[in-house]
């Protein structure tokens, strides 16, 4: 079995447009949450948002064609693959065989843009309005596919659609690419854009966003006036690299990626289990296969919603992972609290992060948990970063129909 590293990274998200300013604004407690300006609001019911700001395709050698030619969630990933790929100095067909270069690009709803769009003109103009590119701009699988083709990998291409789980069982199944000796290298990551009437409308009305009026008041992790979720957009890609391809090329390396749990609630199609059952046997998979002893410095980015359900039952999940005791050992922060929730690219945005944490010797903090919940009562990292060196991290994200996923990363 192969080890593998995480050589490149590149974002899109509420926080910056890089990874110098996601980090630095995630050190200083910054909340990339606000009214939201990209649609209307007035006639919406939430008019708050975590959105991408300042985006600008060209920005990164992405042409006036493509951006034609892709709704915003597929830029997302091309932009943030330029930086990626920039970042690891990976060349394809000189360090790797594009056959043994591997793509793993996910997104949880795809082009629910698009899909607006061409269904007002639908119901506007007609059928035969509606445009040649609908479906091409509209399926999840099109930002792998295109980030595949600019970077001409011929390997694997592995698109997963698991709701807010896609972007870490992306990076999970990445990961065993490489480890089971089917890919050299892959450019794996989740993307998102789903900031629409269509999508806030189908969130509030299954009572799953926050009704806060206050964008500092609004995404609440593990804090007992927590009543839902902030929506949010953007993107997280990384480059995994074999370790022997790595050395090889003297790449840097971010993290050491070491273990991945993957399983299903089987429990509900929204809801998560009450006591967290499959997040707690995921985070189990992950720990046992990166070989995680007590005592180790444990960094847990946690999924923490801010949702009801969620966080109450990720804490008992946690404690049934780890054991009670060693449970508030950890240190655990809910990033949302800060970005919102990302939806498919949730889990790779929050597991650089959490290479971050681990590179900088720095914990990135829940913001505004100013009322605990007495159910939630573990050590989420409060209002401000602590210095603390963790060894190994994990990061969490749990999605509709019950998917559950958990990646772990080495200190390097």
């Amino acid at each position: 079995m192969n080890r593998v590293f995480i050589t490149g990274v590149g974002c899109i998200t509420p926080l910056g447009n890089n990874i110098e300013a996601l980090w630095n604004s995630l050190i200083n407690g910054v909340c990339g949450i606000d009214y939201i300006q990209q649609i209307d609001r007035e006639n919406l019911p939430v008019k708050i948002a975590a959105e991408v700001k300042e985006f600008n395709p060209e920005a990164f050698g992405i042409d006036k064609t493509m951006i034609r030619h892709n709704d915003r969630f597929a830029l997302f990933a091309l932009a943030a693959a330029a930086q990626a790929m920039q970042d690891s100095g990976l060349r394809v067909g000189e360090d790797i065989d594009p056959r043994r270069f591997g793509t793993a690009v996910g997104s949880g709803i795809g082009g629910i843009k698009t899909f607006e769009r061409e269904h007002a003109n639908k119901l506007q103009y007609g059928l035969r309005r509606i445009s040649p590119l609908f479906i091409p701009e509209m399926i999840s699988n099109i930002a792998g596919g295109n980030v595949a083709i600019t970077y001409n990998a011929q390997g694997p291409n592995i698109p997963m659609v698991t709701a807010c789980a896609t972007g870490t069982h992306s990076v999970g199944e990445a990961y065993r690419l490489i480890h089971e000796g089917r890919a050299d290298a892959v450019i794996t990551g989740g993307t998102e854009a789903a900031i629409c009437e269509m999508a806030v409308g189908g969130f509030n009305n299954m009572k799953a966003l926050t009704q806060a009026e206050d964008p500092m008041a609004a995404s609440l992790p593990f804090d007992a006036r927590r009543k839902g979720f902030v929506l949010g957009e953007g993107c997280g890609i990384m480059v995994l690299e074999s370790e022997k391809l790595a050395k090889q090329r003297g790449a840097k390396l971010y993290a050491e990626v070491c273990g991945y749990g993957n399983t299903c609630d089987a429990h509900h199609y929204t809801a998560p289990h009450p006591e967290c059952r499959g997040g707690a046997e995921s985070m189990r998979l992950a720990l046992e296969e990166a070989c995680y002893k007590s005592g180790e410095h444990l960094y847990i980015n946690a999924h923490g919603t801010g949702t009801p359900l969620n966080d109450k039952g990720e804490t008992k999940g946690i404690k049934a992972a780890l054991g009670e005791e060693e449970a508030r050992k950890v240190m655990i922060s809910s990033t949302k609290s800060m970005h919102g929730h990302m939806l498919g690219a949730t889990g790779a945005v929050e597991l650089i992060i959490s290479a971050l944490a681990l590179q900088n010797g720095v914990i990135p903090p829940t913001i505004h948990l100013d009322q605990p919940d007495p159910e939630c009562d573990l050590d989420y990292t409060p209002h401000t970063a602590r210095q603390w060196q963790a060894d190994i991290a994990i990061s969490n994200t749990f999605g509709f129909g019950g998917n559950n996923a958990t990646v772990a990363l080495r200190k390097v």
